[in-house]
């Protein structure tokens, strides 16, 4: 194992190659054939309508937004690009009720991201929620995934879907959130960018994009990014190289492909969190553990795919996805090494972890009527392995500390993902359009031990989870431009091998104690556009059995547990319109009522024993907010130049199960403006930025039930980002 210095810089990523074959609806196909039921402005169906440009796929079935019985958003290009920097997937989804993505000021643990409270307790990467960039789960069959690698910069749309209907997408479906990236424009066009920011921020950026293929019906898209940054806080230091090249096109059969490949360097110092009383004294300040063990992580990510569709005749299609990739960690941690010396099952302070991970997704669809009315069927297989090599080191040798000392782990883990879906939908009336579905998941987890001394047994083991998720969604066209809908259904969330890592007799191994969170949803909405303006609203209530808490945290060892049963419950509202020529003004706002409501017991120290804490009934899920909101007005005095301001409010937040203290409310503004013009045969286009004009004081994220009281994660002051990009078309 070697951990990099600091300041060190990346070493060049390997590319792993592979096939993604994912198989969809060809362009073209008209509504009727495609089992899209579609009316004109009477209201009534029409033959061969092209769908609308806000089109979601996050269903599994292409269709306008409006005809989807769920909640469900698209953030298209223009609102990603507009005045932003385009690293992160916080600065685009803040418009979309029910989810959060909170920058922690701290890339070695990536985005604190949850949708509609789900996922809000993971301490790195995320969980809870699915996710996909062009297709390819950047998500493992256990349920964590990875947001570093989304290419931001080159995101035609990202959609967002809540609600039961994620239950289609298996295990940890709190939510799906989606990247599509855009294809090539008409002519060959090569652009580069550049973006200097506070606190030390650069991003350079370059791109080529051209059409390719008989009648340049394909296209190729390759973009690189290196961002670099100081960070707000002390020891925040990250250096980011990342690129990826999709190819797309049609073959002579009218095969449908796209190619995918990227990559990922990452070197990040980890400032980790600050406790209450470290807040007061420096906002800034890195723990004294961090600075002791120079905490920091690198990680070295490849992967690849290819997918093809395929029109069988004029009513079926097959659809097949594979994908394969590793993902390479190396993690220095705190742990005291005296909680190291006194526990000889303690694996280490110094993580060295290797993945690798593949799958593969076949897709059927057919297309038909069922009483004469549009009927479509989908059918699909998938399968997705997961095989790690986890090893643990002392972070000390001797005296010193923060280095890579002798071995104390050594185990190979395997999860092994098997779905059956099916999902229906018929519209039995002009109006009315009904969607049935479920899926069966099947997730196993292997875990072999290779560390056995005689102070540290065998901790070898294995478990199954399974479910069968079933939902269910009925929409109402009440007039052309409105909709009403609503469903219902169950959701499936086992543990992920991180939480499955320790149990509370105080070994390694599998927890086979741990029951996976079993979630029952139900949801009613209404969805308007017409006439420059759009706006939708949804009530929703979500009753968790065994939701995953964290019972145990201390030495660097996170022991969980069941929390018997919580309730999720609340409103999501948003909106856009252009009220006068030249103005626009969107917003979102979100009521998030989340408790358990039975007791638990937690407990300082494993095991668990006498001194148990009782977590009672009516406590806070911590890491979530009761109200938060989110607005935007533009004014685009010409057609090149747009000017805004934004402003965001999170409610206060409970850091603890015990909700034995708050992070504050907080609100701040941004200000923003881009400016586009042609000149020398380039498009230039520059922004400037002014975030948290006000200077607030502000906590961006929250470490839940850290088990050294270091919950705070402070987001910056006032700081500047600005930025610019020409590119050229030949």
């Amino acid at each position: 194992m070697r951990l990099p210095a600091r300041n060190a810089e990346p070493r060049a990523s390997l590319l792993h190659g592979c096939l993604l074959i994912a198989l969809g609806l060809p362009a073209g196909v008209s509504a009727q054939a495609s089992g899209q039921p579609q009316g004109d402005q009477s209201g009534q169906p029409a033959a061969a309508v092209q769908l609308p440009s806000v089109v979601a796929s996050a269903t599994r079935i292409p269709a306008d937004a409006l005809v989807v019985p769920a909640a469900i958003d698209v953030v298209e290009a223009d609102a990603i690009h507009r005045a932003r920097p385009a690293i992160d997937l916080s600065e685009s989804l803040d418009r979309i009720p029910g989810v959060v993505a909170r920058n922690r000021q701290n890339d070695a643990q990536d985005l604190q991201i949850s949708i509609r409270g789900f996922g809000a307790r993971a301490t790195f990467g995320v969980r809870g929620v699915r996710l996909y960039t062009d297709g390819i789960p950047a998500t493992m069959p256990d349920g964590q995934g990875q947001v570093s690698h989304f290419p931001i910069a080159s995101a035609e749309r990202i959609e967002v879907l809540r609600g039961p209907f994620s239950a289609l997408y298996g295990n940890a479906s709190g939510g799906v959130i989606s990247l599509f990236t855009a294809s090539a424009p008409a002519e060959p066009t090569l652009s580069a960018g550049l973006v200097l920011g506070g606190y030390g921020l650069q991003q350079s950026s370059l791109s080529f994009q051209t059409p390719w293929g008989d009648g340049n019906d394909g296209s190729f898209v390759g973009d690189f990014a290196d961002v670099r940054s100081d960070g707000y806080r002390r020891h925040s230091r990250s250096h980011r190289r990342s690129g990826q090249a999709v190819l797309k096109g049609v073959a002579g059969t009218g095969t449908r492909y796209t190619v995918l490949v990227n990559g990922l360097d990452l070197e990040a110092d980890d400032p980790q969190g600050l406790t209450a009383g470290q807040l007061r004294g420096d906002r800034r300040a890195a723990s004294d553990g961090a600075l002791a063990f120079d905490t920091r992580k690198t990680v070295r990510q490849g992967q690849a795919g290819a997918r093809i569709e395929q029109a069988l005749g004029e009513s079926q299609t097959l659809r097949l996805t594979a994908h394969a990739g590793s993902r390479k960690t190396t993690q220095m941690l705190s742990v005291p090494v005296i909680v190291q010396r006194k526990n000889p099952m303690h694996g280490g302070g110094a993580i060295d972890l290797d993945r690798d991970y593949s799958g593969a997704d076949l897709r059927w669809q057919w297309a038909s009527s069922l009483l004469e009315r549009p009927f479509s069927l989908t059918t699909g297989l998938e399968h997705q392995v997961s095989e790690e090599r986890r090893r643990g080191f002392e972070n000390f040798i001797g005296d010193r500390i923060g280095v890579v000392g002798k071995l104390r782990r050594d185990q190979d883990d395997r999860v092994t993902a098997r779905d059956v879906y099916a999902q229906a939908e018929w519209a039995p009336a002009d109006r009315w359009r009904i969607n049935l579905g479920a899926r069966r998941s099947q997730v196993r987890f292997n875990s072999r031990d290779h560390y056995i001394t005689a102070d540290n047994p065998d901790d070898s083991g294995s478990l199954e989870y399974a479910r069968t998720s079933p939902v269910a969604g009925v929409l109402f066209r009440a007039t052309p431009w409105l909709s009403v809908y609503a469903n219902a259904g169950a959701g499936f969330e086992t543990p992920t091998l991180s939480e499955l890592a320790y149990r509370d007799d105080d070994r390694s191994g599998l927890n086979d104690g741990l029951e996976p969170a079993r979630s029952r949803n139900i949801e009613a909405g209404v969805r308007a556009r017409r006439d420059g303006w759009e706006w939708s609203g949804a009530v929703f209530q979500s009753r968790t059995r065994d939701e995953l808490v964290v019972v145990a945290n201390q030495g660097g060892r996170s022991v969980y547990g069941n929390a018997g049963v919580s309730r999720r419950r609340g409103v999501e509202l948003a909106g856009t319109v252009e009220f006068a020529p030249q103005w626009h003004l969107s917003g979102a706002y979100t009521f998030l009522d989340a408790e358990y409501l039975t007791d638990f017991a937690a407990c300082g120290t494993p095991p668990c024993g006498d001194d148990s804490l009782i977590i009672q009934a009516g406590r806070r899920i911590p890491g979530l907010a009761r109200n938060t909101a989110w607005s935007e007005l533009r004014w685009s005095p010409l057609a090149s130049t747009d000017v805004m301001l934004e402003g965001q409010f999170t409610d206060r937040i409970a850091v603890d199960d015990a909700n034995s203290e708050y992070a504050p409310a907080a609100a701040r503004f941004d200000l923003a403006a881009e400016h586009r013009i042609q000149r020398d045969g380039l498009e230039w286009r520059g922004f400037a930025r002014l975030n948290n004009v006000f200077d607030r004081d502000i906590i961006g994220s929250v470490i839940v039930n850290d088990g050294n009281g270091r919950y705070y994660e402070p987001a910056p002051g006032r700081h500047w980002q600005v930025g610019v990009s020409a590119s050229r078309s030949f």
